[in-house]
């Protein structure tokens, strides 16, 4: 049976405009900012890493898979974390862990590298897992819009991370560990300005009423939880399949290397009013099982057409299947929330899901590779994720219903 959705807002704490609220949206968007950018900016800049430390390709290309499998170990812990810590110290001290993380990965040797981005990762699943439930706790009546923020500047640091890496470490000097090493400036920053939330640390978290309630009902028993953990898994699958091997799966139908790349910063600019809207959207319906359709159909078709259709169109292909994940990832956000009834579900649900999803996220360039070395074609690599975006559609009915993860 569904739950109104109305019920769960009016179970919610009302919205508290605090003085320094403003503050706290600045922190928040500050935090989304730190949660890709030190990861994508890796990916351009691999070769010149392989190069300088004379590693090899195999080597290499395990510097961003590390952080995946980094968000999947953590990501159950990280709502312990913040019960036992409290949730805006424990983002504090990730954000701490971040900056020394990008620190030691620009020092330069192989392994100051791997330490680097092992401490980079485990920082970054945690803001990933917690992000959502301090919305949930602070904007219960905001949650859609909130949630659009962050993932706006989540997105666009991301892109921005992909697209600037090359130029600066061209700059005189400063190489790919400058490259890499200058967005410790926007982590240490950030630090700065989340001081004041320190004050709150005792606030967040708290076992309230109904989460006393379903303390004793374990999440990876409900078939909900595993629907919403599902959709967010094979979403993380195609993303990170699609990063990895778009360019070179371009680059064969006739792109050259510079316009391939390019359509990946296409791919991500046209996730960003999607990644804004979307969370709105689905916070103002009590049912979101419609909205599963526009995404299934958009990666479905952008995919076929990638494979089949005209080459003068992959702008569009490549358009159609960002604007895919990108909506998956912002329904995914949503459910976090939607599908919980207290601050410390939100988080629970949010580690469950990021866990799995990251491991699956892990294992995609890998098998999508090991297809195309076994059959010599990208036709059924692609055919893969086609059926990898049914079984998004078939999670996404099941999560968009209007219930809770706890519900009986």
């Amino acid at each position: 049976m569904g739950i109104p959705h109305t019920a769960n807002q009016l179970e919610q704490p009302k919205l508290n405009i605090k003085p320094k609220i403003g503050l706290l949206i600045i922190g928040i968007i500050l935090i989304g900012a730190n949660l890709r950018a030190p990861l994508t900016s890796v990916g351009p800049l691999v070769a010149s890493i392989r190069d300088s430390l004379g590693i090899s390709n195999t080597l290499a290309g395990t510097i961003t898979t590390v952080p995946l499998l980094a968000f999947a170990f953590l990501s159950p812990f990280a709502p312990k974390l913040a019960r036992r810590f409290g949730m805006e110290f424990t983002l504090f001290i990730s954000l701490i862990l971040l900056t020394i993380g990008i620190g030691i990965r620009s020092f330069g040797g192989v392994e100051t590298l791997f330490i680097g981005t092992i401490l980079i990762g485990l920082s970054i699943a945690i803001g990933n897992v917690l992000l959502p439930s301090l919305i949930k706790h602070n904007f219960a009546q905001k949650i859609g819009m909130m949630t659009g923020i962050y993932a706006v500047s989540m997105n666009l640091c991301g892109a921005i991370g992909s697209g600037i890496s090359i130029p600066i470490s061209s700059l005189s000097g400063l190489g790919w560990t400058g490259a890499l090493g200058g967005w410790g400036i926007l982590s240490l920053l950030t630090i700065f300005i989340w001081l004041p939330q320190l004050r709150n640390r005792h606030k967040s978290m708290k076992p309230d009423q109904t989460a006393q309630k379903v303390k004793s009902i374990n999440l990876w028993r409900s078939k909900l939880a595993w629907n919403v953990t599902l959709f967010m898994g094979f979403q993380s699958f195609i993303f990170y399949t699609v990063i990895t091997w778009m360019p070179e799966i371009l680059e064969q139908k006739g792109l050259n290397t510079h316009d391939a790349g390019w359509m990946l910063s296409l791919m991500q600019l046209a996730v960003l009013p999607i990644t804004f809207l979307v969370p709105i959207l689905a916070g103002r319906l009590q049912d979101q099982r419609l909205l599963i359709v526009i995404p299934a159909v958009l990666l479905i078709g952008g995919l076929f057409g990638i494979l089949y259709g005209n080459t003068l169109l992959i702008p569009l292909w490549i358009i159609m299947v960002g604007i895919g994940v990108g909506f998956v990832f912002s329904l995914a956000m949503m459910f976090f929330s939607l599908r919980t009834q207290s601050t410390n579900e939100a988080a629970e649900l949010s580690g469950m899901a990021q866990s799995f999803g990251y491991l699956l996220s892990a294992v995609g360039p890998v098998l999508f590779g090991g297809l195309h070395d076994i059959t010599h074609s990208w036709n059924i690599p692609l055919l893969m994720l086609v059926l990898v975006s049914v079984l998004i559609f078939i999670a996404g009915m099941g999560a968009g219903k209007n219930e809770y993860v706890t519900s009986k």
